[in-house]
């Protein structure tokens, strides 16, 4: 467990960074720091490990006072990733893991070894085990980062705003391996971000910090969506907090629909109708976009499928959140969400109205729910009996 007890960090020249700051963070947790530019975020995280001091107040780390421990003994018990890797350049990528193994005393041989088995859990190939940083990609970079940060086994790792400087693709690709690293090794991690899609989909609990360093909330994301604590929280999560909210509600029970599908190879002899939609898909059944009557009418003519299809839009995998069930709807350019599996491949659709109407029902349910409980709660008496 990590705790600030009024901690304050004020700088000499009366800038004050973070303002009596008091927070608990679980075991085994997913915390995300979230705020504007200077809001104190990141020099909280980094108080954690010693690298600021605080002014006043407390941190502890397992019910230890940090203050009274050795900052080097302490940092190495803590994993530590930061925006663009980090990593040392002259260094091979394997070095580059086993760094903090080698400072705490393995041998390099072991380190080394070791630090192959974690590239694999980081989801890179051990082929690039002896490529220096730049020969690698910004995410890879990352990866290797996260790898180093793993490899002496810390029960806490902080991360400072680690996939900032990576193109959005990559940077779902790092937050879903992320999640997939966290359920499996359970480390307690906190995470920087200025971004409140990201801090939604990465933690378990968010603590939203605000001008002069003061935190503003500190909630479980979907509390922080649908009940923001003050004016400075509703305006930093902004007005579209509601559709955000959806990635909390299961789309379980949103029909599953056929779906119309062709092949390339079939796509001269499709006979459409002007405003019909079909999906073209590969032999495996992954989506490769749409196409209507104009698009069937240049193919004909000798233009590329390129030039005659349009972009799929979104992707809803079976299973998933309203979020994304909605999201797959409206931003496909036939109106109809493609639903996929696990593999990728086509299942059927989702339609629009019909998510909206789920999610209706959803609240229906909800607010009957709560109705019930407030009735309940009256009709009982001081004894507990009605």
């Amino acid at each position: 467990m990590i705790t600030f007890e009024n901690v304050t960090k004020q700088y000499p020249d009366g800038t004050t960074a973070v303002d009596s700051l008091n927070l608990r963070i679980e075991p085994e947790s997913f915390t995300v720091f979230v705020g504007p530019s200077g809001c104190g975020k990141t020099t909280s995280m980094r108080m954690i490990n010693r690298m600021i001091a605080p002014t006043s107040g407390v941190i502890t780390v397992d019910g230890k006072n940090i203050a009274h421990s050795d900052a080097v003994t302490l940092r190495r018990g803590i994993g530590y990733v930061i925006q663009s890797a980090g990593l040392l350049p002259h260094r091979t990528v394997v070095d580059n893991v086993a760094t903090v193994p080698v400072l705490r005393g393995e041998s390099r041989r072991a380190a080394r070894t070791a630090a192959l088995g974690v590239l694999e859990r980081v989801g890179l190939d051990p082929a690039m085990a002896s490529r220096y940083p730049a020969q690698l990609s910004g995410g890879q970079q990352q990866r290797v980062g996260v790898a180093r940060a793993l490899a002496a086994d810390p029960p806490i790792l902080l991360m400072d705003e680690p996939f900032s400087a990576v193109d959005p693709v990559v940077r779902e690709d790092l937050q879903t391996e992320m999640l997939r690293l966290q359920a499996e090794l359970k480390k307690t991690i906190v995470f920087v971000t200025h971004d409140i899609d990201e801090a939604v989909r990465l933690g378990d609990t968010i603590a939203v910090f605000g001008p002069a360093g003061r935190l503003q909330q500190y909630d479980r994301p979907e509390t922080v969506l649908s009940s923001p604590a003050t004016d400075f929280v509703a305006s930093f999560v902004g007005r579209d907090r509601g559709y955000r909210g959806l990635s909390f509600r299961t789309a379980g029970a949103v029909p599953i629909h056929d779906i119309e599908t062709s092949m390339t190879e079939d796509l001269e002899n499709l006979r459409l109708e002007q405003g019909q939609w079909v999906l073209v898909v590969t032999a495996e059944r992954t989506p490769l976009g749409w196409i209507d009557v104009t698009g069937v009418e240049g193919i004909r003519a000798g233009r590329s499928f390129e030039q005659s299809t349009a972009a799929g839009g979104s992707l809803f995998p079976v299973g998933g959140d309203l979020r994304q069930a909605l999201d797959a709807a409206i931003s496909s350019p036939s109106g109809i969400g493609v639903a996929i599996d696990r593999s990728g491949a086509v299942v059927g659709s989702v339609d629009g109205a019909e998510i909206l109407e789920h999610l209706a029902a959803q609240r229906k349910a909800e607010d009957e729910a709560r109705n019930s409980h407030h009735f309940d709660t009256l009709s009982l008496g001081k004894d507990g009996t009605s």
